[in-house]
């Protein structure tokens, strides 16, 4: 689906900002959740909380800024005081329902919707955990006031060694005077009123008692319980200073975090930029009218027989030149999947929770990159491959257990190059797949005709099945699934963009359902073929071989249709020029050319009347008129070749899909 354009380029600006942070922000509390939340990570929730507040705040939408707000209030609280014995469970439950809440949001806008949710349970729930932290912070507060004997002079030595002993124990305590190790004059205001001392959260009296009682030459400890009223009188006149780690205010915290981001921004403004996909996608386009035309240049029918040297040479350059502005274009549109594979991290994290299942989730080859049209195509179908893992694939810890398998299952999504195309492969190592299963519901939902001989079928068509629409071995229906919708998805996004899916399945080891997908979808490798007056080009990727027929080799089954005998295999042959009605002298299958091409380990053979070559072709999509008057089904496009011809791109699935 392609993204709302909006009209405001302040909302645009809005829209994509907030959205970003929110992604970064679920992965923070993703990867927190095991622990506690470390300062680095408070800080930058913070700071995420505080943008989105100020941002929504600017725009008028008060729902987002007023939730945002909260959670502003509950990490500055956190972040300050480091609550011990929080519940940091209960609390990234809460922090990824608001984002859920404003994803829902931005969504709206995105659509041109108003932001009408309600924020008003989700603020009270967070408002209320806030006040359980502070009412348990208050309750640990102790004040401590040391007194050394007199006789021993020096008393801010002897409270710098309190101090250091105090280091071994505690870090969360401050004191009063804060310059006892560089201000000879604080002796004698320790002297006249003690040194005081400030613990906070971890530490009760007991315990505070029991560690100054050891203080060296003490002469009177007063251990004090702070109430409410009188920690915020103290407060007010107390410097806060935490050992090797002070402090700063909110203010003095955003004030630094701004001027660095701000520096940071300078350094690197001539850099990085923004720029709206929109325009990259026209810039692709006009590549894509360059390389047509430079093609259409050197390869002019009018230069044939023609001596041209210096012609040649500067065709050279001109065609590396344009090769280069090709590669850069394509770079630029090149996204790492890590961000798609980071948000499985959610749904993982979701679905275990609900269903009592411990898995952990690797991420292999997060940096490799493909086209970001691509990107959009694929992110459905790794999401409803997780999701059937988890929830079909993947046992409960006692089910693991009682198999021998570790408690805790692991699922791996895995991406990587493979030539002009990328793998990504979810695995698990699970119950795995159940071929009768499968075979008895398909015959079930009528998916299957032949029953008898069904149970031959080898395993990687009988585990395509589980891919067709409205299958499913699901018992009962969940929220997860059981209504054999997904699955189906991931194969007709697949053909979309020229892809292909299979699966490879162990019971009781796991199992791995494999993507292949191009690059990119605007330029692709292809095979040029003659039909007639017609040009057809096949992408290099489904090309297995071509050959000429012997005689011998061609057979016609008792149904008519025409088969073709290779190393001891038969395998049909489709005539491209009746499939798509073409007029051609080259109908004896020994005169013209036969091309073997496979999608999905299903093979094919086409005939045509001969090669034209290979090369690098621009995509264009059909124009819509001819989609609704004809049956295109097999096509995937056309591109126009050096000599200004058009060149239909065949589509291999759609043609084997036809077929059988």
């Amino acid at each position: 689906m392609a993204e709302h354009v909006f009209s405001d380029p302040l909302l645009d600006v809005y829209y994509h900002e907030n959205t970003q942070l929110l992604e970064q922000l679920e992965g923070i509390i993703l990867d927190c959740e095991a622990g506690t939340y470390s300062e680095k990570a408070t800080n930058e929730i913070f700071r995420v909380m505080h943008t989105i507040k100020g941002s929504s705040t600017m725009m008028n939408f008060s729902n987002v800024a007023r939730l945002a707000h909260t959670m502003e209030d509950l990490f500055s609280y956190i972040r300050s005081e480091q609550p011990e014995h929080a519940d940091y469970t209960v609390l990234s439950d809460l922090v990824l329902q608001g984002i859920d809440f404003m994803k829902l949001e931005f969504y709206k806008i995105r659509n041109g919707h108003p932001m009408d949710g309600d924020e008003a349970s989700l603020v009270s729930e967070l408002q209320e955990y806030l006040d359980r932290l502070t009412s348990q912070h208050e309750d640990a507060h102790v004040k401590a006031i040391v007194f050394f004997e007199d006789e021993y002079q020096m008393e801010n030595v002897r409270a710098f060694q309190v101090v250091h002993q105090l280091q071994e124990w505690t870090d969360r305590f401050s004191y009063e005077p804060e310059d006892i190790q560089n201000n000879n004059e604080t002796a004698e205001m320790i002297r006249k009123e003690g040194f005081r001392l400030y613990f906070r959260n971890r530490e009760t009296v007991e315990e505070v008692q029991a560690a100054l009682s050891q203080a060296p030459c003490l002469k009177h400890l007063d251990i004090i319980p702070l109430q409410e009223e009188h920690e915020k009188e103290d407060n007010h006149a107390i410097a806060q200073t935490v050992l090797d780690a002070p402090a700063a205010s909110a203010a003095e915290q955003l004030e630094k975090a701004q001027t660095a981001q701000s520096q940071l921004a300078t350094g690197q403004s001539s850099n990085f930029i923004s720029i709206n996909v929109n325009r990259l996608d026209e810039l692709m386009d006009l590549v894509g009218e360059l390389v047509i035309a430079e093609s259409m240049v050197t390869q002019s029918p009018d230069l044939a027989g023609l001596e041209l040297e210096q012609f040649r040479k500067a065709a050279r350059q001109l065609r590396k030149i344009t090769g280069e502005i090709q590669d850069k274009v394509m770079s630029i549109r090149m996204v790492p999947l890590s961000n798609t594979f980071h948000k499985m991290n959610r749904i993982v994290r979701d679905i275990c929770k609900k269903q009592g299942k411990s898995v952990k989730l690797e991420l292999v080859g997060e940096d490799t990159e493909v086209d970001k049209n691509v990107i959009e195509r694929i992110s459905d179908p790794i999401m409803h491959m997780v999701r059937n893992s988890l929830d079909h694939g993947i046992e409960t810890p006692e089910e693991r257990l009682s198999q021998g398998k570790p408690s805790t299952a692991t699922l791996t999504l895995e991406a990587r190059n493979v030539g002009s195309e990328v793998f990504v492969v979810v695995r698990d190592d699970g119950r795995g797949l159940n071929k009768e299963k499968i075979i008895k519901r398909a015959l079930e939902n009528g998916l299957l005709q032949k029953q008898d001989g069904a149970l031959e079928l080898p395993d990687h068509e009988i585990f395509q099945l589980i891919f067709l629409p409205g299958f499913s071995t699901k018992e009962s229906i969940t929220e997860f699934s059981g209504r054999g919708v997904g699955m189906d998805v991931v194969m007709s996004n697949m053909m979309d963009v020229g892809g292909s899916v299979s699966v490879a399945s162990v019971p009781g080891e796991g199992t791995a359902i494999t993507m292949r997908i191009p690059l990119t979808l605007a330029i692709i490798d292809g095979m040029n073929v003659k039909v007639g007056q017609a040009r057809y080009t096949i992408p290099t990727t489904a090309i297995r071989e071509s050959f000429r027929a012997a005689a011998d080799q061609i057979i016609t089954d008792p149904d008519g249709a025409e088969m073709i005998m290779v190393r001891g295999e038969c395998y049909q042959v489709l005539r491209l020029h009746e499939r798509f009605g073409v007029e051609t002298a080259v109908k004896d299958m020994q005169h013209g050319i036969l091309i073997m091409v496979e999608y999905e380990h299903r093979k094919l053979c086409l005939f045509a009347d001969e090669l034209i070559g290979q090369q690098q072709v621009v995509v264009k999509n059909l124009p819509a008129y001819i989609k609704k008057i004809r049956d295109i089904k097999g096509l995937a496009g056309c591109t126009m070749l050096g000599d200004g011809s058009i060149s239909l791109i065949l589509d291999i699935g759609g043609l084997l899909s036809g077929r059988y």
